[in-house]
């Protein structure tokens, strides 16, 4: 069995490929490999691959940039999943699209169920909900959140050079979500693309937290692995205090009950996967 993966060179797509079952070759592309807003491109991969799965884990993550590169964020995360999905259409491959937190506004007081309405509040989150509906009812979609993983563009390391630097540290404490370990991640989608069910998952690490919960966490766990000299202080703040072009969920929490029911394994808890992530990560030196 042949898998096509995107975004190879991202924490994603390094897990995807860790984590491969044996039976399933790859075909591995960076984004120069591959433009993902090139509809054209796209369709004559899959031609020449005949790909059996697609996991499309390549996206326009920039946040804040979006906000005045909207254009771009759509052609990367709308056009190319609705690309995947016309090529494949009719031959009983399957694509698996990565999707977000961000497509809820965040005005849930309680888990967010697949299901439930889609309200994006930024331009990043509007081009993820255009793509999970450009990927269309035969793809398997994946929302997740706060993904990190061992030498990878994310919140912890970026904590982890910012405790080095600083001996203060102000972080927003009015937005709950789950952070998410991309190995975990990966398995995931290789137990979805197994079961070959389309529909809407969640998956994140068990537990909840805030940004401040999860810096304080880094902060803890890296002092006891040796990865910081010292605890800098760390303060709460509200997300008015730290005000960012595109406005983010303050509560994003996914509810995973029917990803873990469906693949009958353990949910663990993100500081557990934070701590190995952090072996990995004094690992890597």
């Amino acid at each position: 069995m042949k898998a096509l993966i995107t975004g190879i060179n991202g924490q994603l797509g390094k897990a995807l490929l860790a984590t491969r079952p044996e039976r399933w070759t790859c075909v591995a592309l960076d984004r120069h490999a591959l433009d993902l807003s090139n509809a054209d491109a796209i369709a004559r991969l899959v031609e020449a691959e005949q790909p059996d799965l697609v996991l499309n884990a390549a996206a326009y993550t920039a946040v804040d940039r979006a906000e005045s590169e909207p254009d771009l964020a759509h052609a990367i995360n709308a056009g190319a999943p609705g690309a995947f999905a016309k090529a494949l259409a009719g031959s009983g491959k399957r694509l698996v699209q990565v999707s977000t937190d961000f497509v809820f506004d965040g005005s849930s007081g309680a888990g967010y169920q697949p299901g439930d309405a889609k309200n994006p509040q930024s331009v990043y989150g509007a081009s993820k909900s255009a793509g999970e509906d450009a990927a269309g009812a035969d793809a398997i979609i994946v929302r997740t959140s706060w993904v990190y993983a061992a030498g990878g563009a994310n919140f912890v390391r970026t904590m982890l050079r910012l405790m080095r630097e600083r001996d203060e540290l102000r972080i927003v404490a009015d937005q709950i979500g789950s952070p998410t370990w991309a190995t975990g991640l990966a398995q995931t989608l290789w137990g979805l693309a197994e079961k070959d069910l389309p529909g809407i998952y969640h998956h994140r690490d068990a537990g909840v937290a805030s940004w401040y919960d999860f810096a304080v966490a880094i902060a803890e766990e890296a002092h006891a692995f040796g990865l910081i000299p010292r605890i800098p202080g760390i303060m709460p703040i509200a997300t008015a205090d730290y005000p960012t072009p595109a406005k983010r969920p303050s509560f994003s929490v996914l509810d995973v009950s029917g990803t873990r029911a469906l693949l009958g394994d353990a949910h663990v808890h993100w500081r557990t996967n934070l701590k190995t992530m952090l072996k990995e990560e004094k690992a890597l030196g």
